[in-house]
């Protein structure tokens, strides 16, 4: 079963279950990835999904701190509970040192050296790390391995 397809599948489950906030949530997914596949006229697989979701949780992220910022807490905890139920479509996060191990791997297959190669290792640490880790805990650790 491919990814959207479990997504479908729980959207009817939090129907049935009449969870307004889940279903709001999933229903939000179900229509990012509709939008991107019209717009780009493409079929999406489950990566493209899963950056998809990584995309929409950071929005979510950027939201809450801005609301917070701004003292809505209401606002703050419908933001939190839809970062949950999109943080359930993400594969399991690396640590910070596996990235780091990741990173340095990446560094030597490049011939990396000095700050100047970092955009050509973010870009080969964007695609094999997709969905797995934090862009900004990825691009931390490219810029200590490219500092020594």
């Amino acid at each position: 079963m491919s990814l959207k397809d479990r997504i479908t599948e729980d959207m009817k489950a939090a129907m049935r279950a009449k969870d307004a906030p889940r279903l709001s949530a999933i229903r939000m997914l179900l229509a990012a990835c509709k939008q991107r596949e019209v717009d780009e006229r493409i079929v999406l697989d489950d990566a493209a999904v899963v950056g998809l979701v990584d995309k929409l949780v950071k929005q979510r992220k950027d939201s809450i701190v801005a609301f917070e910022q701004g003292h809505r807490p209401d606002l703050v905890a419908k933001e939190a509970a839809e970062v949950s139920v999109l943080q359930a479509y993400l594969p399991q996060r690396l640590s910070a040192e596996a990235v780091a191990a990741q990173v340095a791997a990446i560094v030597t297959e490049l011939g990396a050296a000095g700050p100047g190669d970092m955009g050509r290792v973010m870009a080969a640490a964007k695609t094999r790390l997709a969905g797995q880790a934090e862009m900004a805990l990825v691009s931390a650790a490219v810029k200590q391995a490219l500092a020594r």
